[in-house]
């Protein structure tokens, strides 16, 4: 049986079943490098070899998560929260919790939308607005699937369709590629190409609303180390917040570091006073503990990657799909999309993906005869699928992160079940419809 299935398929049913991710990830690949026919040192290697491609991702994410806790002791994040507080103050007041959700809705979805493109700080934002909000979302009986749907479009839209920020990466990333794989396209096509596919993600989301929509209720377990009520919130340190996060992303964007531009920030929050010395320590480590989850995952996720492109059962993979539909058009994209949520799924990056992918759909897409833009989104498309609903993307690690502060948030079934049925169901359909209709 093809690698690639065993191996993503086995990591698939052991966090359905709630197993660690971390640990689902590496069974999954060391029976996948098995079933591929890699001796067991060598798939060892593989996989061992493959995680340090994911250290500099854990480090970045390690400290932005304490540079996100840091900002968060300055009071921002409760001086948004207490304005929707206001407007929940009065029990049984239908239209001011119905303002409150609403807003809370616009706020998280437009930070999800900027932190790709505008301030591309990814997914830094979470840990950083979300705990606070926990305690007004359990009051207005917010179903946190809800959120987690919110969050993770936000994260993904924008990348694959607007051609700044991280989006400019990702689609540079899929010009490049199939430049290399022998197809020289503009990066200016690539939005049209997407479009079809992005309206599918926003039908995913108003699916999202219309379900969830009913009330849910939650424990009010108080999350310490994000609340702070008993303290005066200083209009310094807010202002002194400000100034660190503008020079975060004045020394990140230069540098494409987010660890230089994590250490910017702390360093300012330092200088100022904004953080104190003596708390800084228990600060920054906590904040690191709340992201140390996603780091690891990521960087098991790198070793995963690497045992599956050891055992070169991709392009079999979609041979196989080609040869089953008999040179069917239409069938062997549909299968092609297939294979591209596969590979993403057990991977978690869209970013990863399309190396592994393009070098082998774009020689097959021109013998099936596609035009440009519908070679450029199927590939765009089999790349993005699996971002959401992958136990090992940040896009759905991310939010978990934020809703699970008080442990009432699954990563499985409250975040990746969820963002997979509402998002990766309509990019392979729309998906499907945009390369037929540029054909």
């Amino acid at each position: 049986m093809n690698a690639v299935l065993v191996a993503v398929g086995i990591m698939l049913v052991l966090s359905l079943l709630r197993i660690n991710v971390v640990l689902s990830l590496t069974i999954g690949a060391v029976i996948g490098g098995l079933a591929g026919g890699l001796p067991i040192m060598e798939t060892i290697d593989a996989f061992v070899g493959g995680l340090g491609g994911g250290a500099t991702i854990a480090l970045s994410y390690g400290l932005l998560g304490g540079f996100a806790l840091a900002i968060s002791r300055t009071g921002i994040p409760e001086v948004l929260v207490g304005a929707i507080l206001k407007l929940v103050q009065r029990e049984g007041d239908s239209q001011k919790k119905g303002l409150a959700k609403a807003l809370i809705f616009f706020v998280l979805l437009a930070l999800a939308i900027m932190s790709q493109n505008l301030i591309p700080v990814h997914i830094a934002f979470i840990p950083l607005i979300v705990p606070p909000m926990i305690k007004v979302m359990n009051m207005l009986q917010i179903d946190r699937r809800l959120i987690a749907c919110i969050l993770t479009f936000g994260l993904i839209t924008p990348y694959m369709f607007l051609p700044y920020g991280f989006g400019l990466i990702y689609q540079d990333i899929i010009v490049t590629q199939m430049g290399l794989a022998g197809l020289s396209v503009e990066l200016s096509d690539v939005p049209k190409a997407m479009a079809i596919v992005a309206l599918g993600m926003a039908v995913g989301l108003a699916g999202a609303f219309i379900t969830y929509r009913k009330p849910r209720r939650y424990q009010m377990i108080k999350v310490q180390d994000t609340e702070q009520s008993e303290k005066e919130i200083q209009p310094r340190n807010i202002l002194f917040a400000a100034v660190a996060l503008i020079a975060s992303l004045a020394v990140q964007i230069p540098t494409d570091s987010m660890i230089i531009g994590s250490l910017a920030g702390i360093a300012v929050l330092y200088v100022t006073g904004a953080l104190k010395v003596r708390e800084a320590d228990a600060v920054l480590t906590e904040g690191m503990r709340m992201m140390a989850f996603v780091g690891f995952v990521m960087i098991s996720a790198n070793g995963f990657s690497a045992v599956i492109n050891a055992t070169g059962d991709v392009e079999p993979l979609v041979a196989n799909a080609m040869d089953l539909f008999g040179g069917n058009v239409s069938i062997t994209v549909l299968a092609m999309l297939v294979v591209g949520l596969i590979v993403t799924m057990g991977i978690g990056s869209s970013f990863a993906t399309i190396p592994i992918i393009a070098a082998i759909f774009v020689p097959l897409a021109v013998e099936l005869g596609l035009s440009e833009l519908a070679i450029i989104c199927l590939i765009g498309t089999a790349g993005v699928l699996g971002d959401a609903g992958s136990p090992a993307s940040d896009s759905t690690l991310g939010p978990t992160a934020g809703l699970n502060v008080d442990g009432q948030h699954n990563h499985i079934w409250d975040t990746c079940v969820p963002t997979f049925i509402f998002y990766n169901i309509p990019q392979i359909l729309f998906g499907w419809l945009a390369v037929v209709f540029f054909l």
